[in-house]
């Protein structure tokens, strides 16, 4: 027969685990002398869903600034599309690099 705690003496505690929100991490573009402005516009509105204009004004900042940040996501979302769009890029004969860096 199966024993059942005695509900007379067993007290519940209610222990409070404090979660913390996960870090997150910045996909930045590369600027580079052979990929396309109109690659770059392509790879942010299809890996980073942005809209036309978004992705029109992160192109022109990789352009004329050498770097743009394309999103921020969780650690594993970010490296996701960060091989996603070199993947493309490869693809197309385009050197493309992406980093990951902490927010």
């Amino acid at each position: 027969m199966a024993e059942f705690p005695d509900s007379d003496t067993d007290v519940l505690t209610e222990s409070k685990a404090k979660l913390e929100k996960p870090k997150l991490f910045k996909v930045i573009l590369h600027n580079d002398d052979f990929t396309t402005m109109e690659f770059v516009v392509f790879v942010l509105q299809y890996v980073f869903n942005l809209g036309d204009a978004e992705a029109f004004t992160i192109m022109l900042k990789v352009h004329n600034e050498g770097i743009g940040i394309a999103g921020v996501y969780p650690f594993e979302i970010a490296n996701m599309k960060a091989e996603k769009a070199m993947n493309l890029a490869k693809a197309r004969e385009f050197p493309l690099l992406c980093s990951v860096e902490e927010e």
